[in-house]
């Protein structure tokens, strides 16, 4: 969601870069708009998140867009914490409380990539989902997504959600992504949301969870579109 900041083009990258540090009255539109967009989901993950600086005017911005969508539950994790001026974070909107919540920092050169577990319901029909933001360099997201795999291995029913910053064919046939049974996906660009030419934020869903639906939605309201899927959770399905 960039913290609110609307790119529509390369240019706003500078234009609008002053946006990363003060507060702007745009935020306020995004966010109303970004609210209006979630609100039809059940769950709901968030990349670049701020919670609560002067750029956002010390507002929460996860808070704010679960109390205006309609949210009961929400969870965050700050990953580059730069005391009043920026405090990036991931996030979480759910309509149902998680039974468990872990947080992690991804290995890497330069701190500030995390990835959030939450795991819904118990038993053999428990659900985990995993939220991150992986880094730009391919060396540096092969290892955090061996960290990943290696805190899901023992997950039977898995959603992975997040920016991981490659294409879909990398991903499932060449990372550590490989070696968990995940459903194949086609491509799908997200990235930029004006001119999409690579897809880089995906859902992917371990194959033992029904997948009904799963599109981009052509809805720019940062730098990268947003993706959506529906789902038939575990003992459901029958």
């Amino acid at each position: 969601m960039q913290v609110g900041i609307q790119t529509a083009a390369y240019h706003h990258y500078l234009l609008r870069s002053w946006q990363h540090l003060l507060p702007s009255r745009n935020r306020d539109a995004a966010l109303q708009h970004i609210a209006q967009l979630v609100s039809h989901f059940d769950l709901v993950a968030l990349q670049e998140a701020d919670a609560g600086s002067w750029r956002s005017r010390q507002q929460n911005q996860v808070a704010r867009l679960a109390a205006e969508a309609g949210f009961p539950h929400w969870y965050q994790q700050v990953n580059r914490n730069l005391g009043q001026f920026a405090q990036h974070s991931n996030g979480v909107l759910t309509r149902l409380p998680a039974v468990q919540v872990e947080q992690f920092q991804l290995p890497g050169l330069l701190p500030g990539r995390g990835l959030m577990l939450l795991t819904f319901g118990e038993g053999n029909d428990a659900l985990t989902v995993a939220i991150t933001h992986l880094a730009l360099g391919k060396r540096t997201q092969f290892g955090q997504l061996e960290f990943l795999c290696e805190k899901v291995r023992h997950a039977k029913h898995l959603v992975i959600m997040g920016d991981l910053n490659q294409e879909a064919e990398i991903l499932l046939r060449h990372s550590p992504l490989q070696h968990l049974n995940l459903h194949p996906l086609t491509a799908r660009a997200t990235y930029p949301s004006w001119r999409p030419q690579r897809g880089l934020d995906h859902i992917l869903l371990s194959d033992s969870i029904a997948l009904q639906r799963i599109a981009v939605i052509d809805h720019p309201l940062s730098d990268h579109l947003p993706v959506a899927a529906e789902i038939i959770l575990p003992g459901l399905s029958g």
